[in-house]
């Protein structure tokens, strides 16, 4: 891209508990990416978080010393205007959202996960129009800005932005191969530059290699090291042993998030008896996160505070300010990205997409080839999960009642019509404040809930 003086970067959901993680990232890296604005964005209901970790950011980029002015506002369009990266952190609905998605799941026996199941089909359902419209307002107000999306569930987010917001120049990122990337350092004693990774899949739904430098595949030996090993992987996935032998038949090794599908009863079982003991985790994050802003009203408080770290989404901002200053130095890094496939998995379609490690340069990721999963169990797991994200995506943007309950059949952690239809209908009652798009279930709700007779 372009090169600047100084460039502006817009942060949608500003008040979120990681901003400082992205704060500190940009100043780490102001030499190399000249960051003169930050506008953090929220929205009424989260003017008063806006204002904590605003004020927060502001004394960090004081104390470091730097040429940057932090601005918060509600006004959405006056920040985006002329802006360089726009990137998205939103949650709609808040954490009561997602304490909703997870709830009723459990209260039904089916998994209760945020970005997983019927959960994350309804955090998309709530996301995507939201999305699409600031797609609009970056076309119109910076159409030369990039949009870097971590909104969950990061894949269908990006699915949406390109097939349906018809805007190429966005990237979706996820923080579980950058925990991926760092247990593996950690378990070889190593820097992960002292690695090379290939990563092919979906969002949360990702398997990956491993070499050494010298190019001597590692891939089977991490699979060794990595077992009985509890403390790896993010603070909120269970850390459940996968069945030792089904995985080494893969050749590929699952991200963290696969033991929801690989081992679906155990993960149940946990999950049910966690809800019942200490409630969701949506429930969970809220009292982490009001002790984070209790620290950040601490006006002696200058720097992102260790305990952010509990958070499970913990380094993907400082992924994020990687990813940003690669794409405005044209660094050509390799990194594991939400991008459009264009062929790099075959066994994908052309336009979807993928999570895969690509090449970061100034026009955007450049997918590495990857051809055919090597098991075909991977080809048929993943080929259903797509057809899942674009239904779901459909029915965010139509509101279509019927495709909405395809996609929920159409997923795993879903076992059938009846419960799923259920659930469907539950979960659409929890959120009818954030979803206008299935306005006809609302006003025929009746016919809906008895199996449209």
């Amino acid at each position: 891209m372009e090169k600047k003086d100084g460039i502006k970067i817009v942060t949608i959901g500003g008040g979120s508990s990681y901003t400082p993680e992205l704060i500190e990232g940009f100043i780490k890296r102001i030499k190399e990416l000249p960051v003169r604005e930050i506008w953090l964005v929220d929205i009424e209901e989260g003017k008063e978080k806006l204002e904590i970790v605003g004020n927060l950011a502001k004394r960090m980029v004081e104390k470091a010393g730097i040429d940057c002015k932090v601005y918060l506002t509600l006004d959405r369009r006056e920040a985006i205007k002329d802006a360089d990266f726009v990137t998205t952190q939103f949650r709609v609905g808040l954490l009561d959202a997602r304490i909703k998605d997870e709830r009723i799941p459990f209260e039904n026996g089916l998994l209760g996960q945020e970005t997983n199941g019927a959960g994350g089909m309804f955090k998309a359902f709530r996301t995507i129009p939201v999305i699409l419209d600031i797609v609009k307002d970056i076309k119109e107000l910076a159409p030369n800005a990039w949009l870097i999306n971590f909104t969950n569930p990061a894949g269908i987010v990006t699915e949406a932005v390109l097939n349906y917001g018809n805007f190429e120049k966005v990237v979706g990122l996820c923080n579980i191969p950058v925990h991926t990337q760092m247990d593996c350092a950690s378990l070889y004693e190593k820097d992960i530059s002292e690695f090379k990774f290939q990563f092919a899949g979906l969002n949360h739904f990702v398997w990956y290699k491993v070499w050494d430098k010298k190019g001597n595949e590692l891939t089977a030996d991490l699979w060794d090291k990595r077992q009985d090993k509890e403390n790896l992987g993010v603070k909120n996935i269970v850390s459940i042993n996968y069945d030792y032998d089904q995985i080494k038949n893969l050749g590929m090794l699952p991200c963290d998030y696969h033991r929801y599908y690989y081992l679906q009863d155990e993960m149940l079982k946990e999950g049910l008896k966690s809800y019942r003991e200490n409630g969701t985790r949506g429930e969970i994050v809220k009292k982490v996160e009001a002790e984070l802003f209790e620290l950040y009203k601490d006006v002696n408080l200058k720097e992102k505070p260790k305990q952010l770290e509990k958070r499970g989404g913990a380094y993907y901002s400082d992924a994020a300010c990687e990813l940003i200053s690669a794409i405005y130095n044209d660094k050509g890094i390799i990194m594991a990205v939400n991008t459009r496939n264009k062929g790099a998995i075959t066994d994908l379609p052309y336009n979807s997409a993928v999570e895969i490690s690509s090449y970061i340069t100034a026009s955007g990721p450049k997918p590495i080839t990857f051809g055919k999963f090597p098991n075909a169990g991977q080809r048929g797991y993943i080929q259903l999960m797509k057809a899942m994200e674009e239904l779901t995506v459909e029915a965010a943007v139509t509101g279509n009642y019927y495709t909405a309950l395809q996609a929920f059949t159409t997923n795993p952690l879903v076992p059938g019509t009846t419960i799923g239809r259920k659930v469907l209908n539950e979960l659409l009652d929890a959120h009818e404040k954030y979803l206008p798009q299935f306005k006809d279930y609302y006003e025929n709700r009746e016919k809906y809930q008895n199996g449209g007779k």
